[in-house]
Order: structure tokens, then sequence, then C-alpha cells
């Protein structure tokens, strides 16, 4: 009885596992996704309604899932405590959870945000392409990759199960 109860606690241990990664992945692309989505609408702010930058990034906070939100958040705080926009900018992407080369793009950007309309929503556009391609190659792997982490950690606690009985 015992050991029917060891390995029903590593099973689910395995299922726990394997569900938290698969949270972390999904967080990680629906912050892209947000991400993508406040660009091109400061994007066409900036162009069309020449919006100025604080209130855009509010505007963003809140049409945006949590982690785009807190991003947009911390840089407007940024913003409104003195920092310069590329400081805050910079400060606030640290805590996005993308990848190495996503996470450079956006603090780059966070330079080119000042200056004239045309210069802001160049650079607004080479982000928005860069994130926009990175994306989709996140979901050309994601059916795989979800495949291969559900047998790592499946196999992995039957194992265990296995060598407990």
């Amino acid at each position: 009885m015992l050991k029917l109860l060891g390995s029903l606690c590593v099973l689910g241990g395995g299922v726990l596992a394997w569900s938290a990664q698969r949270r972390e992945r999904r967080r990680k692309r629906d912050t892209l996704s947000d991400l993508l989505r406040a660009l091109r609408r400061m994007g066409e702010a900036i162009r069309i309604a020449r919006t100025p930058l604080p209130p855009l990034l509010d505007s963003a906070a809140s049409d945006c899932g949590p982690g785009a939100s807190a991003f947009f958040s911390a840089a407007a705080r940024g913003l409104r405590n003195g920092e310069s926009l590329s400081d805050a900018w910079k400060e606030a992407v640290k805590a996005l959870p993308l990848s190495e080369g996503d996470r450079q793009a956006m603090a780059n950007l966070g330079g080119e945000l000042q200056g004239d309309e045309e210069k802001v929503c160049k650079a607004i556009s080479l982000v928005i392409y860069q994130l926009a391609k990175s994306a989709e190659e996140q979901d050309q792997g994601r059916r795989e990759l979800e495949k291969q982490a559900a047998a790592l950690w499946f196999s992995a606690a039957a194992l265990l199960v296995i060598l407990l009985i």
C-alpha cells in the first residue's frame, strides 16, 4: 500500500512538473503576442494621433495581459519618477519572459523611442518584425516540444514508479 501511495505521488509530481513547464511556455507565448499587439497600436497611435509616450505607455499597459502590462507600467512609472526613457525602458525589459535576442531587441527599442515620428515608427516596426519572426519560430516548434516534454516527464515518472514497485 505504501509503495502504491509513493508511486501515485511520483506520478503526480511528474504531472505537476509537466504542467508547470507548459504554463511557463504559454506565459512566454502570451506575453510575446501581447507585446506585438501593443507595439503595433503604439506605432499607429504615434503615426496617426501623435500621442505622447507617457499616456501611450499607460494605455498599452491597460490593454495587455499581465506580463506585457507589467512591462509597460514599469516603463511608465520610471518616466514619471524622472528616469530617462531609455533607462526606464531597459530596466522594465529585464523582467520580460522572452528569449535573450527578443529581450535585446526590446531593450534597444528604448533608445530609439526618442526623436522624430518617422524614426520612432521605423524602430517600432523593426522590433515588431523581429518579435513576429520569433513568435512564428516558437509556434512551428511548439507542438513537437510539447510532445517531447510530455514524454520526458511521464517516462521519468513511470521509471520511478517501476523502481519503487
